[in-house]
């Protein structure tokens, strides 16, 4: 990837084209202009619809409780030209080119925002009554069924899957969550700390079935590899995603195992020109000492500004954030920062058999990684703590009573 250590020269006429109008592409944008880019700015989004936020599409927009979500920007008084409904093809490097269903879009640096895409589940992609849930139509599509009160099957108990069901819950229907691990959010979180949350499906009345593989999915009916059949009205499928870059292959542009886009520090990819943000993207974290792969809003709400700044070119900065994420669960707020596989050690604070509690990971004696469950509070200092890289005292972590910033070494 040596091609990456090129700097693009500042001019004020560069042409800017961002791939993705969700938060990474928009935000995108919004920064080059509020950093002082000069140039035409061409905001590329295969939806038709206005640019929006996604994180309500799981409840106030599902829920009928709002219309849709999209951005509060006024993108003709910045000069930002939205290309809406324009599918990618592909990238040509060498012409500094993007292909497009509508033709060729030439660029002088070219912005990778294109997100990630719900992984489907095989074998029921033609199955009536199966649904996703990541985009604006998905939400709409799934409103009506909803307000049926049918009941539904959800496959899978990630994130997304533990927000669907408690959004179905609270419309009035009878819900039942399958899951192949033994546990909810296997892929996230360890053992211990996923077991308390396995009681709040039952607390809200939703059925889960973990070490439950789906063998198929006919209509009106999900058929578990036990031979046991399930009611659905409704099929809503959350088993993760991956990064939306199918369109990429043959670019040239470098990308990792999980098909994302390989940056740099800096957000750039393995070609001149063009840089990657968001969901799409991975980059080297020097604070935790590995390439970091991260599906979530913050991110993408975070990357921008320093792709911002590398395409203005007046000063390099590198990408280095401390990930954060949030979750609205079964009446709980769930929040987590940091990265938890680099660290050695796990602290409770708290029961987590109670409403608020705390986990803490430490590598040494510096804390990594923090989940909070009703602990704001927790959390924010937290935060800093990890930023700054100070040195806790463990017994005092340990102490619910003690706030964090009052625990250090």
């Amino acid at each position: 990837m040596s091609e990456q250590t090129q700097q693009p020269s500042p001019a004020p006429g560069r042409r800017v084209v961002v791939v993705g109008a969700g938060m990474a592409g928009v935000q995108t944008a919004v920064a080059l202009r509020e950093q002082g880019h000069r140039g035409t700015i061409t905001l590329v989004g295969a939806e038709p619809h206005r640019p929006y936020d996604r994180p309500p599409l799981s409840k106030a927009v599902l829920l009928g409780k709002a219309e849709g979500s999209a951005f509060e920007v006024d993108f003709e008084a910045l000069g930002i030209d939205l290309e809406l409904g324009r599918e990618a093809l592909g990238v040509r490097p060498a012409e500094h080119e993007l292909d497009t269903a509508a033709g060729l879009v030439p660029y002088d640096a070219l912005v990778l925002a294109t997100g990630a895409e719900p992984i489907r589940l095989p074998g029921a992609e033609s199955v009536p009554g199966v649904h996703l849930l990541r985009t604006l139509d998905d939400a709409q599509r799934l409103r009506p069924v909803l307000a049926r009160q049918h009941d539904i099957v959800v496959v899978g108990a990630g994130w997304i899957g533990a927000e669907f069901a408690t959004a179905a819950r609270e419309a009035g229907c009878a819900v039942t969550v399958v899951e192949a691990a033994d546990r909810p959010l296997a892929g996230a979180l360890p053992a211990e700390v996923a077991a308390p949350m396995t009681a709040w499906y039952a607390d809200s009345g939703t059925e889960l079935r973990t070490n439950a593989r789906v063998a198929s999915v006919e209509p009106g009916a999900v058929v578990l590899a036990d031979g046991s059949r399930l009611p659905a009205g409704a099929v809503v499928v959350g088993i993760g995603a991956r990064p939306a870059t199918g369109w990429l292959a043959g670019s040239g542009i470098e990308l990792g195992a999980h098909r994302e886009v390989v940056a740099d520090a800096y957000l750039r990819a393995s070609v001149p020109d063009v840089y990657a943000v968001g969901d799409c993207a991975s980059f080297p974290s020097a604070r935790y000492g590995e390439r970091l792969l991260v599906h979530h809003w913050d991110n993408a709400l975070q990357g921008p500004r320093t792709v911002a700044a590398n395409i203005i070119g007046e000063a390099p900065a590198v990408y280095d954030p401390v990930p954060y994420f949030w979750s609205e669960q079964f009446g709980r707020f769930v929040q987590y920062v940091g990265h938890h596989p680099a660290a050695d050690t796990l602290l409770w604070r708290g029961d987590p058999a109670g409403p608020a509690w705390t986990v803490c990971w430490l590598r040494a004696d510096r804390l990594v990684a923090l989940l909070a469950v009703g602990r704001p509070r927790d959390l924010a200092q937290g935060r800093r703590l990890i930023e700054a890289g100070t040195a806790m005292a463990p017994e005092l972590l340990a102490d619910p009573a003690r706030p964090l910033k009052e625990a250090t070494a």
